[in-house]
């Protein structure tokens, strides 16, 4: 940045101060760190004690000439990096803007979706307005985080969500799904219910997600006790596992659409739950008209995605149909 010496907030948090404390925590020490920025030593331990003084508490222990980051050095750092990250993103728009750059767009979406539709949407984006896309990856909770901080422009994620932080435009909405390897008996079934599961080795998302307490639930009303061989925390990691032929997984249409190169097969689980995907912004963001293109890109990108191969798409297209 330009303003090394910007003022951040009333408390009187300096830009700099910032930029040095994150280095020191990369760099590992204050030499390193002040190789890495091009200044003495001294003045990187002079920052440091500024920015202490301004907070009003310790981020380093000091030992024999070195400081050692305490436990609030590390929390402090995580909302560091959100501000710089953010700072960073408004020098370039605005050198972009001054040099009439094109825009660059950046959509934050769970990383299954790397698999088939972002492609779909860089290529459409790409096409018609010659600009580039970041690709944002984390969890339905972190592309809201990557949306709030400015990190991301355009969202993919599902509801609910809180209206008074975002807004969103449907993209689809889907239910449950089991997928599975094309040699497996569940081929033969028009629908998958939860006895059918009994002696089968599952591959399963982390407890702590809604689906899962949803599936075994079910699972457990019927009296069968779930085989669990793998658990995954991020839709795509099952996919390999389902591959292999090393058990089934239930996971949702849409994300299934993802794993076309993958040949597996699907049916509808029954009971099961309806997911309602939106892309979603920040409340009240006035769009460019690169953004503009961006958000069709991706409603029509969902729109136009279909099911991982031809058995799949006789059993779960036709639903997904009536429902949009």
């Amino acid at each position: 940045m330009a303003i090394k010496e910007m003022e951040l907030l009333h408390s009187g948090l300096k830009l700099r101060q910032l930029q040095v404390f994150r280095e020191v925590l990369r760099a590992g020490s204050t030499r390193r760190a002040a190789t890495a920025l091009g200044i003495s030593q001294p003045a990187i331990s002079q920052q440091v004690k500024q920015l202490e003084a301004t907070l009003g508490f310790s981020l380093f222990k000091r030992s024999a000439n070195r400081i050692l980051p305490l436990q609030e050095a590390w929390e402090f750092l995580r909302n560091v990096e959100l501000t710089l990250t953010s700072l960073d993103r408004l020098e370039a728009s605005v050198t972009a803007m001054k040099n009439e750059e094109k825009q660059r767009i950046s959509i934050a979406a769970p990383a299954v979706f790397g698999f088939v539709t972002l492609p779909k949407v860089v290529a459409t984006i790409h096409s018609k307005t010659g600009s580039s896309v970041r690709s944002i990856s984390g969890n339905y909770h972190q592309v809201g985080e990557h949306i709030l901080s400015g990190r991301a422009d355009l969202g993919i994620a599902r509801l609910p969500l809180d209206p008074r932080l975002f807004e969103w435009a449907p993209i689809g909405s889907a239910h449950n799904v089991c997928i599975f390897h094309p040699k497996h008996r569940f081929s033969r079934l028009s629908c998958i219910e939860a006895h059918d599961l009994a002696g089968e080795t599952i591959v399963d998302i982390d407890p702590e997600f809604a689906s899962h307490q949803m599936n075994f639930n079910a699972l457990r009303f019927a009296g069968v006790e779930p085989d669990i061989l793998v658990e995954y925390d991020s839709n795509g990691y099952e996919v390999g596992f389902v591959s292999a032929g090393l058990g089934v997984s239930i996971t949702n249409e849409i994300i299934a659409r993802e794993y076309s190169a993958f040949e597996l097969e699907a049916r509808p689980v029954d009971p099961s739950a309806l997911y309602h995907y939106v892309a979603i912004w920040q409340r009240g963001r006035a769009f460019s008209s690169t953004m503009e293109v961006s958000l069709d890109a991706i409603r029509s990108a969902f729109a136009n995605c279909h099911p991982a191969n031809d058995t799949a798409r006789d059993v779960v297209q036709p639903a997904l149909a009536v429902r949009r």
